[in-house]
C-alpha cells in the first residue's frame, strides 16, 4: 500500500469501493433461526424460513492457505478494508490477505480476493512476486481448514492504482465463481507514491471445494 512505504513496504494502494457486496455476511446455516414472535392477539406467528441445505453442500470457509503455480505455499489470512478504503494486506511479504468481504472457499458465487505485497525493502521479493509471470492454463489451488479447490489462471490484467469502485468484478461478492489474486505491479516511481500498477489474475475453478477430512 502506498501510504504504508514509510514502513519499509514497496506496496500497492488497493483501494476497494465502500459498497458492501451483496450476500457478505449472510449466514452460511450456523445461525439458528429467530425465536417465534406474539402477534397482538396473542397468537405465535410462524418462525421465519430458514433455507434447506443442499445434501452434501460443503460449509463455506475463509481461505487460509494458497499454492502458486510455482509450489510456493502462501498463508492466508483474513483482512477488512481501512476506513480510506484500502484493503489492509500484511505487512509481512510472505503472508497474503484474504478479504473478509468477498467469497469464502466453497461459495457458489463471486470472487475470493487474495492479496499481498510484491515485495520489501526489509524483506527482498515476496511470493506473490511470481504471480507478474504466471500465464493462463496455470494452477493455484486454494485451501480452507477443511476445504481445497483448484483454480486455473485465465488472465492477469495490469490496472492502474487508484479507487477499484468501477472495477467490482475484482472483488464482488456476485457474479461467476472466481478466485482473484492482485499484488502490486510497475514501473516503480517513488515521486508517484510507488507502484503505478495492480497485478489481477484471475482464475476459474476446475473442480469443486471439496473436504480435506481435516
Amino acid at each position: 500500500m502506498a501510504g504504508l512505504a514509510a514502513a519499509g513496504l514497496t506496496g500497492f494502494a488497493l483501494m476497494l469501493s465502500p459498497w458492501s457486496p451483496a450476500g457478505a455476511g449472510a449466514s452460511d446455516g450456523s445461525t439458528p433461526p429467530s425465536a417465534p414472535a406474539s402477534s397482538p392477539s396473542g397468537s405465535v406467528d410462524a418462525p421465519p424460513a430458514v433455507p434447506a441445505r443442499r445434501a452434501g453442500a460443503v460449509r463455506p470457509e475463509g481461505p487460509t492457505r494458497a499454492v502458486l503455480p510455482n509450489g510456493t505455499v502462501v498463508p492466508i489470512r483474513a483482512v477488512d478494508s481501512r476506513p480510506d478504503g484500502t484493503l489492509d494486506v500484511p505487512s509481512d511479504i510472505r503472508v497474503a490477505g484474504w478479504w473478509r468481504g468477498g467469497s469464502r472457499l466453497g461459495d457458489p458465487f463471486g470472487s475470493t480476493l487474495v492479496a499481498a505485497h510484491v515485495d520489501s525493502f526489509t524483506q527482498g521479493l515476496g511470493p506473490f512476486s511470481s504471480l507478474l509471470s504466471v500465464r493462463p492454463g496455470q494452477t493455484v489451488v486454494l485451501a480452507s481448514a477443511h476445504l481445497r479447490q483448484s483454480f486455473e489462471v485465465t488472465s492477469l490484467r495490469l490496472i492502474p492504482q487508484g479507487s477499484l469502485a468501477h472495477q467490482s468484478w475484482i472483488y464482488a461478492a456476485r457474479g461467476r465463481r472466481r478466485l482473484t489474486l492482485v499484488t502490486c505491479a510497475g514501473p516503480y516511481l517513488a515521486d508517484r507514491g510507488g507502484y503505478q500498477h495492480l497485478a489481477v489474475i484471475t482464475a476459474s475453478p476446475t473442480t469443486a471445494a471439496l473436504r480435506t477430512g481435516a
